[in-house]
């Protein structure tokens, strides 16, 4: 499906040093916040208290969580298995105690509300966060070595490596923008990272695909000619793609509440930067390190016939 057609080729290579000097500035500042600042650690990761507070009918989360910040809490708020039922999440302060924490809650909400019950308070100790941390950073790594096999197999080894330093690249990005803005990675974040490594690399096989048939068809084109051409043609698919996938995650953004900001305002930043990764950091990635038409003809195989001419070069 295309909305439109672009007939004349857009020269995005003769630009691609540019292009990778911003990547590379936008990365570095990121990589220096990450270390400078550092992430602000959710409750998962750092540890804290979670309370359970049943209602007798549906609870207000916006008012629940306005009248705990009132008494000078910082909480995360959240139904939890139905409308009566909420998730409240607490960072411990120092001298505090886990009892003193949830009868200060409990308490705050009755006030508000008389059917509020404490159900149930737990202690989520730093050593369990610790073990998300690393198994988090686990998970981010496996995902990466991933993904390089898999470009590596389907393509060639300097798709695989274009494509990782792209997709990494969105990653530490992500990062370095709640680093600057110190804004809260929880659990929810990390899936969206993690799901942005996917969503990129998706876009990054479809340009590769096509720059691998165009190696094919335009014989006498050179590497930026072939890639120039692989881009445009499917630019009206990543512009349809993209599109219809923003739209969903705006929704989250302005409509899914605290508990889904973080999650779909990290989805928002690596939709874009995956946009800009796959076309202008990941594809100048493969012309310098010497991607050529000879790496996909097959030995004897004679060039030549109606699909080898030179197809969609820059007029």
């Amino acid at each position: 499906m295309e909305f439109f057609k672009i007939r004349r080729t857009i020269p995005f290579m003769r630009h691609a040093l540019v292009f990778n000097v911003i990547s590379l500035i936008t990365f570095l500042a990121a990589v220096f916040f990450l270390f400078h600042k550092g992430l602000n650690l959710s409750v998962e990761f750092t540890g804290g208290t979670l309370v359970e507070i049943n209602y007798k009918d549906s609870a207000n989360v916006e008012a629940i969580r306005e009248a705990l910040e009132k008494a000078g809490l910082k909480v995360e708020v959240q139904n939890f298995g139905s409308s009566r039922d909420v998730l409240i999440r607490m960072h411990l302060e120092k001298n505090q105690s886990s009892a003193d924490l949830s009868q200060k809650v409990i308490q705050t909400l009755r006030d508000q509300d008389k059917t509020a019950e404490l159900r149930r308070v737990e202690f989520v100790g730093p050593q369990i966060g610790s073990e998300l941390v690393e198994y988090g950073a686990l998970a981010l790594l496996v995902t990466a070595v991933g993904i390089v096999l898999y470009l590596w197999l389907r393509f060639e080894w300097r798709f695989g490596l274009s494509g990782i330093i792209a997709n990494l690249h969105d990653v530490v990005i992500i990062l370095g923008f709640f680093a600057f803005f110190q804004w809260e990675f929880s659990l929810p974040v990390l899936a969206a990272v993690l799901a942005v490594l996917g969503y990129s690399v998706n876009e990054s096989v479809v340009v590769f695909d096509r720059v691998r048939e165009n190696f094919r068809k335009m014989r006498k084109a050179s590497t930026a000619e072939v890639i120039d051409s692989a881009i445009t043609g499917v630019i009206s698919r990543t512009i349809i793609t993209h599109l219809c996938t923003q739209m969903m995650v705006t929704t989250m953004l302005l409509f899914g509440g605290p508990a889904l900001h973080y999650f779909a305002l990290a989805l928002t930043i690596g939709i874009l930067f995956g946009i800009y990764s796959s076309v202008l950091v990941a594809s100048p990635l493969v012309m310098w390190l010497g991607a050529k038409r000879e790496q996909f003809i097959k030995p004897g195989k004679k060039p030549g016939g109606p699909r080898d001419e030179h197809e969609g070069a820059v007029v």
